[in-house]
């Protein structure tokens, strides 16, 4: 069996005489796609029996002393084996899980000032504690600033050129020009990645307007440029993923094109997700759906949005908000299984004919929802579960090597 300990402050962080509640109830073993896992609730310092079929699983891992530690959130396991199709055989993966409240400390508890390695900044690597940005920068006045999300699989950066390429157009949507050129922008990725020595890896480029001329007009202001590299899970952690996010309604809908650069990743147009994101937390969602200014459906706070009804695929068209490159390969991957994808507008009331939904984004992946407040709920149906698996053998390098095989 796989033996349940008690927490110590040493390992979960979170020290046995703080859990709120001590479970006492019998948990059960559950197969969910991908997966093997326990249901239900499980008793603190008991030992847990998988049955034969799960420890059949865990056997041919050859992985010894697999522990679960419970907390009064969620299970932390240790390994988590994932199962898949390989040539008519069954393989594990070995990875890392736990609820989004235990990954979310964690990262907080080292905050982003304070850390070790190095950060490259207008040409040249700084140590990370040493990468400051000037308290009047116009960016942190103004919002002069364009970024970009990307993540390293297996060493390899995904979609690093479409990537930078979108840096560089949404600087030019904000009326300045980038000092380096997209090739010389992957070159140091590349680096940036290789000195943080991770195969797996969340990047952070950003270019910005310095503190040469303070107010409205920015003319004058020197145009900077850096790239940060760190271990950052997918948004959502694996079970949630597995099972479905739940969703709040917005509380703000993104803009008319004609109030704001809509199309470039700009840090401005953020503020009113991160608004409406806490707000959804706040009531205990995940995060959090807009509308667009016409009452139409748009996104999440961070990911594009599609919908299944009668088994094609719906997706918001992107004239108002960020035409993601997840969301382009997503439905390069749905049109390659055949699926019909439509881009169109969708109404808030369409959302009762579809059985499956699911975002995309650089850092949700391909992640399925749920539900939606108390208004709407859906399945992790055949169709999500088949890209998300598609996306991250793309992602992974897995389609290539079954390719050349």
């Amino acid at each position: 069996g796989i033996t349940i300990t008690e927490l110590g402050d040493g390992d979960a962080r979170v020290a046995t005489d703080k859990i709120d509640h001590a479970v006492m109830c019998p948990s059960e073993v559950v197969f969910v796609q991908n997966g093997v896992g326990l249901s239900g609730e499980v008793p603190v310092s008991v030992e847990q029996k998988l049955d034969a079929l799960a420890q059949i699983l865990l056997a041919k891992g050859s992985r010894n002393g697999t522990r679960i530690k419970v907390n009064h959130i969620d299970l932390i396991i240790a390994q988590c084996y994932v199962t898949q199709a390989c040539c008519g055989i069954i393989c594990l993966r070995a990875g890392y899980v736990s609820s989004n409240v235990s990954r979310n400390r964690e990262m907080q508890e080292a905050p982003y000032d304070d850390r070790d390695g190095v950060i490259w900044m207008d040409g040249a690597f700084v140590p990370w504690r040493d990468a400051k940005v000037h308290y009047l920068s116009h960016a942190l006045h103004y919002a002069s600033c364009v970024f970009e999300g990307m993540r390293a699989y297996n060493g390899a950066i995904f979609e690093l050129t479409a990537h930078n390429e979108r840096l560089h157009a949404s600087a030019g949507m904000l009326g300045f020009e980038i000092p380096y050129t997209v090739a010389e922008l992957d070159a140091v990725s590349r680096d940036a990645l290789g000195k943080a020595g991770y195969e797996d890896a969340y990047l952070r480029p950003a270019a910005w307007r310095g503190p040469e001329q303070m107010g409205v007009s920015a003319q004058n202001c020197k145009i900077h440029v850096g790239l940060a590299v760190w271990q950052w899970p997918s948004y959502f952690s694996p079970e949630a993923r597995m099972k479905g996010i739940n969703l709040d309604w917005a509380i703000y809908n993104r803009p008319d094109p004609k109030t704001q650069p809509v199309h470039a990743k700009a840090a401005g147009l953020y503020m009113i997700c991160t608004l409406s994101k806490h707000a959804a937390e706040a009531n205990g969602y995940a995060d959090a759906l807009m509308l667009d200014w016409r009452g139409q459906l748009a996104e999440t706070t961070g990911a594009n949005m599609f919908l299944v009804m009668d088994g094609k695929i719906h997706t918001p068209k992107a004239d108002c908000f960020l035409n993601g490159i997840t969301r382009q390969t997503v439905i390069k991957l749905a049109k390659a299984r055949g699926y019909e994808v439509i881009e169109r507008a969708i109404m808030p009331e369409e959302l009762s004919d579809a059985s499956e939904m699911f975002v995309t984004g650089t850092a949700a992946e391909v992640t399925p929802i749920a539900q939606i407040a108390e208004d709407h709920t859906f399945v992790v149906g055949e169709i999500t579960r088949n890209l998300m698996q598609d996306y991250d053998n793309l992602v992974t390098g897995r389609a290539e090597a079954v390719a050349a095989e």
